[in-house]
């Protein structure tokens, strides 16, 4: 879909209602939900974080969205896909500013660019004791994406024409820190397997989406 009709029509979720646990929980694999309940009671020691679904026109005036691949590192989201963000600093004013500071320092995006058009459902991530809060933005620059070296292994700009296509959601058996030839419902986007926490913010996304496009 080309960028100019994409910011016209992606304004409307300001209007909607958010699709929520639900539609969250249909890419969480069981053992996932069962464990987020257990842990929830005890989760006032969780660490928060913001994150950004960042949409922005290619050069060609398609419509993007941005993904990162991580580090490997010593931490149960190694090598994994997720949205550019991180943790809430002492020096942010808000959870929103955290996500806005963290996608500018991991991608190269200026906050200054990026309009927030809604604050998404917050996800609970036991493995990390994270409170995650997603937003939804867009640039209508196209970015120049410098990927901070100590966090970012790999951009990963996927269209929006893959991301709403319902051939790349599909199943895929993993092993994580907590199970082995674990089966978990996913996103299979430009060559990765995006499944947990980010494939369930992913998919309250996309259903924001197919209510405007």
């Amino acid at each position: 879909m080309n960028f100019k009709d994409f910011e016209k029509r992606i304004v409307k979720v300001t209007k909607l209602e958010l699709p929520g646990e639900l539609v969250q929980f249909k890419m969480a694999p069981m053992e996932r939900l069962q464990e987020m309940k257990r842990v929830a009671k005890n989760s006032d020691s969780a660490k928060r974080a913001g994150v950004m679904s960042l949409f922005y026109p290619s050069e060609n005036l398609e419509t993007r969205l941005i993904l990162i691949l991580r580090k490997t590192y010593k931490g149960v989201h190694s090598a994994q896909v997720g949205f550019p963000g991180g943790k809430l600093e002492k020096e942010d004013k808000s959870i929103q500013d955290a996500a806005l500071r963290e996608t500018e320092e991991e991608v190269g995006v200026s906050r200054n660019t990026i309009a927030v058009l809604k604050q998404l459902t917050e996800i609970y991530i036991p493995p990390s004791n994270y409170f995650v809060q997603p937003f939804l933005g867009i640039t209508t620059e196209q970015p120049r994406f410098v990927p901070q070296e100590e966090e970012v292994e790999a951009l990963i700009e996927v269209s929006l024409q893959d991301f709403m296509d319902d051939f790349n959601v599909t199943t895929q058996t993993i092993t994580t820190s907590y199970a082995v030839n674990l089966e978990v419902p996913a996103f299979k986007l430009n060559g990765y397997v995006v499944w947990g926490a980010t494939a369930m913010m992913l998919n309250e996304v996309r259903e924001l989406l197919k209510k405007v496009l």
